[in-house]
């Protein structure tokens, strides 16, 4: 994937409201494939982490049952502008992706 995360921060006060876009198949396992009647393998995201400054702020166990291209939103209190959030994620095959913004 190319780009697999695309994600906004915005500053509301001292709480920061973070949104990212994970761009991922997030296939159960359960599903079949019309033509040969095989499963399809599950592929999704089972882990995703934030930090704040290196902070951690969230940390998120995830199972088969979340939409494709997840959207995440989150709050964090105490943020500035300028300060960095960084999102993370880690799917059940071993892959992962890191996507990190500044506070506007």
């Amino acid at each position: 994937m190319a780009e697999n995360m695309k994600m906004r921060a915005r500053l509301a006060g001292d709480i920061a409201h973070v949104v990212v876009l994970m761009m991922h198949p997030m296939e159960t396992g359960q599903r079949k494939d019309p033509k040969s009647g095989q499963s399809f393998p599950a592929h999704f995201i089972q882990r995703v982490t934030a930090t704040l400054n290196d902070r951690p702020v969230l940390d998120l166990q995830c199972g088969p049952a979340i939409s494709k291209n997840p959207l995440l939103g989150f709050r964090v209190k105490g943020a500035r502008p300028g300060d960095r959030v960084a999102v993370a994620w880690k799917d059940n095959r071993g892959a992962s992706a890191r996507a990190e913004t500044t506070i506007a």
